[in-house]
């Protein structure tokens, strides 16, 4: 909105009023205030949510890939056909046999419930999402025949195994005798502990050769799962569509929006019921900014008619409200900006004193899933929380300008 050099002049004026103005002061600060907490407000919640979001896409599809063919019966004995198959599907990226079952694990008396994963020794190393999460030890080490496996940190912990500890898996179908089907026990050392970053994996995941996991469970040469890895995985389900008909008479195709789909669907409400709810705020906002300019407009209405007999427009009066509103809306949006932003820089330095102070776990893994507070802002997202803002403080100065504007001249001066 362009100003003329005197109308430039009282909006500044205006938005710092004088000595018996300071209540007017007072409420336009509060306006400015909510505003900028409501943006701030805003940036920080969808960024952590967003967060949260890509970091559990990233860590649930680089363990679990974006889709798996699975056998009917859990077990894939023709796994090398629907390997090649997959392979020679236009847009899968990598496809990995393995095997997942849950078992249970002993060390010193402790017992825990696990998944043990059997995969290739090159897909194991190729596995960045493990690789590059090993904190102690080597997966070098976890090779065929060796003994040796890689568990998760948290399951670590709450066994007390460290490197070189001999933990006991257990097979509850082992080998069938006279007295009935015998669990079958066998002995493996910690080679490597990994943190993926996602709690239930940390807590049960169990890494082992897939030659030693198929001997182990007595599985022959079959597998469970194939893991597939595309091109696109926003369009897992049309990529896959050939290779699910090509696999229907023995195996089944799920993408990762049908194995973790009450969890992103709950995600996704989560971040429109937010975005909204924290909109109210800045609403809020909006009505103080129009309650502050509605007082100024009547501690200045003697000043507007003076200016009015002294040739100033209707349209300058509604440029300099407008104005002063807007300014305000402008100010506090920037300052929400610098605020959330440098709350997320510091969000898990926050959340850690936070802790210290009260005691309180605030972010315990075993509910939120990830290790730490995360944080991804959508530049998207960001522009449309400026523009929600600018537009409501906008509309908060409409009516208290419209009002300046129809001030007339000649009622107010009538008896001065």
């Amino acid at each position: 909105m362009l100003l003329s050099r005197y109308e430039s002049m009282i909006a500044r004026r205006y938005l710092l009023p004088g000595r018996g103005e300071r209540f007017i002061v007072l409420v336009a600060g509060f306006s400015l205030g909510a505003v900028m907490l409501g943006v701030a407000a805003l940036v920080i919640v969808m960024s952590v949510m967003n967060g949260f979001r890509a970091e559990l896409f990233d860590k649930i599809v680089g363990l679990n890939g974006h889709a798996v063919i699975q056998g009917y019966n859990g077990r894939l004995p023709d796994w090398r056909r629907a390997l090649a198959e997959a392979k020679a599907t236009p847009g899968v990226t990598s496809a990995i046999p393995m095997i997942e079952q849950p078992l249970f694990v002993t060390y010193n008396g402790r017992a825990e419930g696990i998944i043990l994963r059997g995969m290739r020794p090159e897909d194991i190393r190729a596995n960045r999402t493990i690789n590059s999460k090993v904190i102690v030890g080597s997966l070098a080490s976890v090779t065929p025949g060796s003994n040796n496996v890689a568990i998760g940190a948290r399951l670590a912990e709450q066994l007390g195994a460290t490197i070189g500890s001999e933990i006991t898996l257990i097979n509850p179908l082992g080998p069938s005798t006279p007295f009935g089907t015998m669990p079958r026990y066998v002995n493996y050392t910690v080679g490597a502990i990994f943190e993926v970053g996602v709690y239930d994996y940390d807590k049960a995941y169990v890494v082992m050769p897939l030659a030693d996991a198929q001997t182990l469970l007595l599985s022959g040469d079959s597998v469970g799962i194939i893991e597939l890895q595309t091109s696109d995985a926003d369009r897992v389900g049309e990529i896959l569509a050939p290779l699910t008909r090509k696999v229907q008479g023995y195996a089944a195709v799920a993408d990762w929006r049908r194995l973790n789909a009450e969890l992103f669907d709950a995600l996704a409400v989560e971040r429109v019921a937010m975005f909204t709810v924290l909109c109210i705020i800045i609403l809020v906002a909006a009505f103080n900014i129009a309650s502050s300019l509605i007082m100024l407009v009547r501690s200045k209405t003697r000043d507007i008619a003076i200016l009015r007999t002294m040739g100033a427009s209707r349209g300058a009066m509604l440029r300099i409200f407008i104005t002063v509103g807007t300014t305000i809306g402008v100010l506090g949006t920037v300052a929400g900006l610098l605020l959330g932003f440098g709350f997320l820089f510091i969000r898990q330095s926050v959340v850690n004193a936070v802790q210290a102070i009260t005691g309180q776990n605030l972010w315990d893994p075993s509910i939120r899933y990830l290790t730490e507070l995360p944080s991804k802002p959508n530049p998207v997202e960001i522009v449309a929380i400026v523009l929600i803002t600018l537009l409501m403080t906008f509309l908060a100065t409409v009516y208290p300008a419209l009002k300046a504007a129809g001030t007339d001249p000649v009622e107010v001066l009538r008896y001065e």
